[in-house]
């Protein structure tokens, strides 16, 4: 059994506000979480042990949506109302991407979220082969799902070619890659293929991700068109009978959240993106209340402009704080909660990852402190979230395997990766 030390330094569970080891070690055993606690580490025989002093150790950060391959795309259509950027920018791009573009495009988007903390992401694209094939290559963890549009003339071939991943991949990598299905959004998927997609997921016993009343105007459309909302319209064509992860939940109204709290949807938050994009403002502090569990997300990169998951808990914190004209609300802790242990929560892994305990997986970061914008250290919380930036995460370990060391990504070529994305960006304008 292969076993690593870190010793000398603060550690964060995330198990409880005053759960913070001011000093202390964490030991992992092969793929886990051994033991941890405060200070000198016990005598034994370890085969690494890492001097953790300025740093802190915490959950590594759960990106809860994403459309990893779209780096490709990053600054390629900014400033435009979603429906525009979708239908002449975006789609239009996309039909030329082949699957050696996505498989770059996704480790593109791997280094960019190993290098600012992100262990596990959740992802919605195409050719989602080559993007398991990322995630095995890069080391870290996933959820992976096949996009489908229901009008769409791949519809059918959508069902299918989920089918076959499933098949392919579901538990790969030791248990890192998980798949879902992927339902666009309910514009996109009518009733009676959302109904199909329900019956796969029962058959197939997976999940689903879901882009659920992101902009006013699907939801009035929606309305108009079904005479409920979109949640609503999940709840009555059975969605929620599957784990399931709403991305967005922008406009939602009370009735809604009760019924995302009752059936134990998970919601993924993408506070930069929905900015961005001026989709709205989702009430996360009322879901929050709620009990409903409120992941993170940075969605695409070509929406938001980065995969930054210090720099989306942030921006979620100071959102909430001035869209209620109240600073108490969202407080550094629960940002942080949003980013690791509630993200876990709502992609269904709890039970594994997302906060630091013997038994669960070591999926951890370690974070510098020692730069001029982390000292004074009074508050190690309020540090992370109000002053952190992407380039504080020294060491990055997933599964008990460490994927990235004093910056130093150890499981691939990370240049490689970003000479290739460059000469497929210059390709893919002329094609």
């Amino acid at each position: 059994m292969s076993n690593l030390m870190i010793e000398n330094v603060a550690i964060l569970p995330m198990s409880g506000e005053d759960s913070l080891i001011e000093k202390g070690y964490l030991i992992i055993a092969d793929d886990v979480i051994d033991r941890m606690g405060s200070g000198a580490a016990p005598q034994g025989s370890y085969e690494r042990i890492i001097d953790g002093s300025g740093q802190v150790v915490l959950p590594g950060l759960v990106n809860t949506h994403t459309h990893a391959a779209m780096t490709l795309l990053r600054g390629y259509a900014d400033d435009l109302p979603l429906m525009e950027w979708l239908s002449t920018k975006i789609w239009p791009l996309e039909a030329k991407l082949n699957g050696e573009d996505i498989y770059w495009g996704t480790m593109l988007a791997i280094v960019e979220m190993i290098k600012s903390g992100t262990t596990t992401f959740n992802d919605m694209y195409f050719f989602m082969s080559q993007a398991a094939r990322a995630v095995e290559t890069s080391g870290i963890r996933a959820v992976l799902s096949r996009g489908m549009i229901g009008v769409s003339p791949e519809s059918q071939s959508a069902l299918d070619d989920s089918r076959k991943l499933v098949a392919q991949w579901h538990g790969a990598a030791k248990g890192r890659i998980r798949f879902a299905l992927g339902p666009h959004a309910p514009y996109t998927c009518p009733p009676e293929y959302l109904k199909q997609v329900v019956a796969l997921a029962e058959e197939l016993e997976v999940g689903i991700h879901i882009h659920i009343s992101e902009t006013r105007q699907e939801m009035e459309d929606i309305v108009k068109q079904y005479g409920v909302s979109p949640v609503k319209l999940m709840l009555e064509n059975g969605v929620f009978t599957r784990p399931t992860l709403a991305a967005h939940c922008v406009h939602v109204s009370d009735d809604d959240i009760a019924i995302l709290q009752q059936n134990r949807v998970g919601v993924a938050h993408n506070p930069e993106s929905n900015m961005k994009l001026a989709s709205g403002v989702a009430p996360v502090p009322a879901m929050l209340r709620a009990g409903i569990a409120v992941g993170l997300g940075t969605d695409g990169a070509s929406s938001n402009n980065n995969l930054d998951m210090l720099e989306e808990m942030r921006s979620c914190a100071l959102l909430h704080k001035v869209n209620s004209m109240d600073p108490t609300v969202l407080p550094a802790y629960q940002a942080l909660e949003m980013g690791t242990a509630l993200g876990a929560r709502a992609l269904g892994w709890d039970d594994q990852i997302g906060i630091l305990k013997p038994g669960y997986k070591a999926d951890m970061i370690m974070v510098n402190l020692t730069a001029a914008h982390m000292i004074p250290r009074y508050d190690i919380l309020a540090n992370i979230i109000y002053s952190g930036q992407a380039a504080d995460v020294d060491t990055v370990i997933v599964d008990g395997q460490i994927i990235m060391e004093h910056r130093r990504i150890t499981k691939f070529d990370e240049q490689e990766v970003l000479n290739k994305c460059k000469a497929i960006a210059r390709d893919l304008i002329s094609r």
